[in-house]
């Protein structure tokens, strides 16, 4: 059986395999995903600068129940909106080392139906 820890090391690799391949520009910055067992979190990056454009997450939502796919599409949707505002159009995602699954997958498409192109 796999643990925790060695489960998020394993993650934590993959992702770092997945960020040597893409990366956030001005024109087209990163959505990253981060998933806890209780909340889920979503960033808008601009890797070049180095800064947050925008973010939402379970917690910044206030949603109470934020280990579910409906709060993954209430914060994918949410990020979206966010991101339309600020003038972002595409985007490109990140998904963290997870699997393009569940909560995931729900927080991509909430985001691709609320303005975000990926």
């Amino acid at each position: 059986m796999i643990t925790l820890t060695k489960r998020n090391a394993i993650r934590q690799r993959v992702h770092a395999r997945i960020r040597q391949k893409l990366a956030g520009t001005a024109e087209r910055p990163r959505l990253n995903v981060y998933r806890s067992l209780t909340h889920i979190y979503a960033q808008v990056i601009d890797d070049q600068k180095g800064e947050t454009l925008v973010s939402a997450s379970t917690l910044a939502l206030k949603i109470k129940t934020g280990g579910n796919v409906a709060a993954a599409k209430e914060v994918g949707k949410a990020v979206a909106e966010l991101a339309v505002k600020q003038g972002v159009k595409k985007v490109v995602f990140d998904r963290g080392g997870y699997l393009y699954h569940g909560r995931i997958k729900a927080l991509a498409d909430a985001a691709r139906e609320a303005g975000l192109e990926f």
